[in-house]
């Protein structure tokens, strides 16, 4: 039989018999250490025994392929501000406008990507265009190559609070994204579009300081239609489109589109910008919109 592990406790019957006097002391030594405490000193014999036990089950275990170590996540290095001259080689997007739209989309500014493409949220992480449809705001998946068919096809239209193009916002300046508001007053009261959807919260604080010299606090902030004292572009003994005094562009406030915007999930995004989805379909209704699509077929065979 193999020997037991640890320390062993045998019985003197298992020692081999012999007569000698050193046979006999080696076995008298070895049962009194086996009737011993339990906390005494094992035997040289049996510890060397032990040892070379403990040595061959260390082996066996470190043979063992290692755990393989997880794969150190990238980290995205933040971005600070640019100056222009970064992206002087990029061309700023055409407005897309014209008088007495149903809504202008408001974006921040291009990013390289889109201002490459020379279209609209290009970049394919960027959710505008699905959220559109979503929303029932588009009756299909558009691509941004047909953003100028918006005006002709839906009756909406788009631009930035700021021109020039960079990598994300954190490139750009608090001073030039707050003065683009009165660049953006200017072109509303200019084309009297009914209403105004500003893509981002950040935008709509960025308007705030402009107007008031701080962000709006928590409480002064919501997602959604904003208060009338809010609305953009108006102007003194201003006529609206159907003749009656112009009080501005109502102001709709809903989630920014970027991928990198994760804070919210695409349900919750979408649940923000249905309401404004549904107003528009009503109004295009109630306006007897028709889309112009000897016009889109036109910019088609443009390209």
């Amino acid at each position: 039989m193999p020997p037991k592990r640890g320390v062993e406790h045998s019985d003197p019957t298992d020692t081999p018999p012999t007569t000698s006097f050193k046979s006999q002391l080696s076995r008298f030594h070895y049962t009194s250490n086996a009737t011993a405490p339990k906390d005494a000193t094992p035997s040289s014999t049996a510890s060397a025994r032990s040892s070379k036990r403990t040595r061959t089950t260390v082996k066996a275990t470190t043979s063992d392929p290692p755990a393989a170590s997880p794969r150190p996540t990238k980290k995205r290095k933040p971005s600070s501000y640019a100056d222009p001259s970064k992206y002087a080689h990029l061309s700023p997007l055409v407005d897309i406008l014209e008088d007495n739209l149903i809504c202008v989309f408001v974006g921040t500014n291009p990013g390289v990507q889109t201002a490459t493409a020379g279209h609209a949220y290009a970049h394919p992480s960027n959710h505008f265009w699905k959220l559109l449809h979503a929303t029932g705001l588009t009756d299909r998946r558009l691509k941004p190559q047909e953003d100028r068919s918006l005006p002709a096809l839906y009756c909406m239209g788009n631009t930035n609070i700021v021109d020039r193009p960079s990598k994300d916002a954190a490139e750009l300046s608090k001073e030039e994204t707050s003065a683009g508001t009165a660049n953006l007053d200017a072109k509303f009261l200019r084309y009297k579009p009914e209403a105004v959807c500003i893509v981002g919260k950040g935008i709509w604080e960025a308007i705030w300081r402009y107007r008031y010299g701080r962000n709006p606090t928590k409480a002064q902030f919501k997602y959604g239609w904003q208060d009338e004292e809010h609305n953009m572009g108006k102007g003194e003994d201003e006529a609206g489109p159907d003749g009656a005094p112009w009080k501005g562009s109502r102001v709709f406030v809903t989630t920014s589109t970027s991928g990198l915007a994760a804070s919210l999930k695409p349900a919750e995004k979408e649940e923000i910008w249905r309401p404004f989805g549904e107003w528009v379909q009503k109004r295009r209704m109630e306006r007897g919109f028709v889309p112009r699509i000897e016009e889109v077929n036109g910019l088609a065979a443009a390209k």
